[in-house]
C-alpha cells in the first residue's frame, strides 16, 4: 500500500502521536498497536470514523479480542474518541450518540424513519465504536455538517453494522432516491416530482424527521402540494397524507438552526433489501463483558440510579472450597501463595474466554460472558488448572466450585462498580453452592445452548440431570451436573 506523506493540515504534534504510539505498543498486542498506527497514518478519513472494531479484526486478521482491547487502550491515551450509539433495530441508523455510557437513557429513542420507539437494549441495539481524535487527525466526520449528503447518510446516520458497499450504495441513490438535497440553514426550496404509485418517505436524517406519503388511486395531471417545516424541535413523525400518481411540489422550509438533507425514498422492497444487510459490530453488552473496558475505564461506568436492561448474560461463579481448612492446614504464607496461584489462574481463563471479572469476594469470583459456550469452556479449563496445580504440590487441596448460568439481568452500580442486578445473578451463586467437589453445575438455559452441546460431546462429558432446591427461589430447577 502507498504510504502518503503525513500532512500537517491532518497531524498535529506528531512528536506527542509517536509518543501515545510507543506508549501503545507497550499495553496492547503491537501487532494490534502497528495495525492501529498505519490506519491513522494511511486512512481515508471515513475509515477513521466509527471503526467498526469487530469489522478492522476481519479486515487485518487479528484476534478480535486483542483488537477491542488495541482500541480501547488507543481511546485511553487520546488517540481515538469512543462513542456510545443507540441504534433503530429496523433501520440501523444511529438515534443518538454518547461520547460517555452514563448519557445512555432507558428509554424514549425514536426513528423517524421506522416511526418506532425503543428501549436501549445494550444487547443488540447499542453500538461501541472508535472515531480518531481531532487531536490526533482532522477528518472530515469531524464537521459533520460539511460531508457531502451521501456521505453523510453512510457516515453519520448509519451505524457501522449496516454493510453498504459501494454496489447497494449505488442503487441506494439510483433506484430507491427520488430525490435528495441539500438545504442550508434558514433557507427555502421548491421541489417538484413525478410520484409514482408507491409509498414514499420523505426523510430528514439530520433531525431524524420523516413525512410518510401512500401514493395510490387513478393517477392525475393536476400539481399537488405539500409543505414540510424542519424546525428545532425534535418532531414525531407527520401522520400519513394520501396522494395521487402525478406531480407534487413539494415545498421545504429550513427552520432547525443546521443544514438539513431532504430525501425522498421509495419504501418498497429494494430499500429494505439495501438497510437490511448487516455485519457484526461490537455492542454495548459485550463492550461491559470485557476486562480491558473493566480495568481502563472504570470512570465511564453507569451512574448510581442508572439501570440498563440486558436481554441475556452467561453468569460464573466459582468460590474455593474448604479454604479454611487449608490455612489451618499449611499456614496462612503457604495458604495465601496458593489462592493467589488459584486466582491467577482463573483470572487469566476468564479473560482469554472473552470474558471479564466482576469481583472478588474472599475466595469467590463472579465473571460473565456474553455466550454460554465461553463460560462452559473457561470452566473446564478452571478444573484442569486447579488439577495442574494439586499435582504439581502432590496434594489435593485445590477444589474450586463452579457454578454457570444465563438469562436477563440489569447492569447497575453497586458499591462504586459497575455489577449486576437480578434473579438470574442469585440463581447463578446458588447454583455455584450446590458442588460439593470439582463438579461444575449449569442450568438449562446453559445446556440449551447447541455450541454448549457441542462442547460436552466433543469433550464426552455426559451431563447428570437432577432437581435442585436453591435458597430463596421459590421453585425447585433442573440442574445439570458436568462430572
Amino acid at each position: 500500500m502507498h504510504r502518503r506523506s503525513p500532512d500537517p493540515i491532518y497531524f498535529t504534534g506528531m512528536s506527542e502521536i509517536q509518543a501515545q504510539i510507543s506508549v501503545l505498543k507497550q499495553t496492547a498486542d503491537p501487532a494490534v498497536a502497528d495495525a492501529i498506527a498505519r490506519l491513522i497514518d494511511e486512512g481515508e478519513d471515513h475509515e477513521l470514523n466509527r471503526i467498526n472494531a469487530l469489522d478492522f479484526s476481519k479486515r487485518t486478521g487479528l484476534d478480535e479480542e486483542r483488537v477491542i482491547s488495541g482500541f480501547l487502550h488507543a481511546s485511553r491515551l487520546g488517540l481515538f474518541d469512543l462513542t456510545w450509539n443507540v441504534l433503530c433495530p429496523g433501520c440501523g441508523g444511529v438515534l443518538d450518540a454518547h461520547s460517555t455510557l452514563k448519557s445512555l437513557r432507558h428509554d424514549d429513542y425514536h426513528c423517524g424513519l421506522c416511526a418506532c420507539g425503543y428501549e436501549a437494549s445494550v444487547d443488540e441495539q447499542v453500538e461501541v465504536a472508535f472515531t480518531v481524535s481531532p487531536r490526533t487527525r482532522r477528518i472530515a466526520a469531524h464537521d459533520p455538517n460539511t460531508l457531502p449528503l451521501w456521505e453523510y447518510f453512510k457516515q453519520v446516520f448509519w451505524s457501522s453494522g449496516v454493510d453498504l458497499n459501494k454496489e447497494s450504495f449505488a442503487s441506494l441513490t439510483e433506484e430507491v432516491t427520488l430525490e435528495a438535497l441539500e438545504l442550508p440553514a434558514g433557507e427555502k426550496a421548491l421541489v417538484s416530482l413525478q410520484v409514482p404509485s408507491q409509498f414514499l418517505i420523505v426523510f430528514e436524517p439530520v433531525t431524524h424527521t420523516a413525512q410518510f406519503i401512500d401514493v395510490q388511486g387513478e393517477p392525475t395531471k393536476e400539481r399537488q402540494q405539500l409543505s414540510l417545516i424542519y424546525s428545532k424541535e425534535k418532531s414525531p413523525t407527520g401522520a400519513t397524507v394520501t396522494l395521487r400518481p402525478g406531480p407534487l411540489r413539494l415545498s421545504l422550509d429550513n427552520q432547525a438552526g443546521v443544514r438539513v438533507l431532504p430525501s425522498v425514498f421509495i419504501a418498497a422492497e429494494a430499500l429494505h433489501h439495501l438497510i437490511g444487510k448487516r455485519k457484526p459490530f461490537l455492542t454495548a453488552k459485550r463492550m461491559l463483558t470485557n476486562q480491558t473496558f473493566r480495568d481502563v475505564f472504570k470512570a465511564d461506568n453507569l451512574n448510581i440510579d442508572q439501570r440498563l436492561k440486558i436481554t441475556s448474560l452467561t453468569f460464573l461463579f466459582t468460590d474455593l472450597k474448604g479454604s479454611t481448612a487449608l490455612y489451618e492446614r499449611v499456614g496462612d504464607l503457604a495458604a495465601f501463595d496458593l489462592v493467589r496461584a488459584h486466582f491467577h489462574a482463573l483470572l487469566e481463563i476468564i479473560s482469554s474466554e472473552k470474558g471479564a471479572v466482576v469481583k472478588t469476594i474472599g475466595d469467590a469470583v463472579m465473571a460473565t460472558f456474553i455466550r454460554p459456550e465461553h463460560a462452559i469452556v473457561a470452566g473446564l479449563r478452571m478444573r484442569s488448572a486447579m488439577d495442574a496445580l494439586n499435582v504439581e504440590r502432590g496434594r489435593d487441596d485445590l477444589v474450586v466450585k463452579i457454578g454457570i448460568h444465563e438469562g436477563p439481568c440489569l447492569a447497575v452500580m453497586l458499591n462504586e462498580r459497575q455489577d449486576y442486578f437480578g434473579q438470574t445473578v442469585n440463581i447463578a451463586a446458588r447454583v455455584q453452592g450446590l458442588a460439593t467437589s470439582q463438579a461444575i453445575h449449569i442450568t438449562g438455559p446453559v445446556i440449551d445452548a447447541p455450541a454448549v452441546a457441542a462442547i460436552l460431546d466433543k469433550e464426552a462429558i455426559t451431563p447428570i440431570q437432577k432437581q435442585a432446591a436453591l435458597r430463596g427461589i421459590a421453585d425447585k430447577i433442573v440442574v445439570y451436573e458436568i462430572p
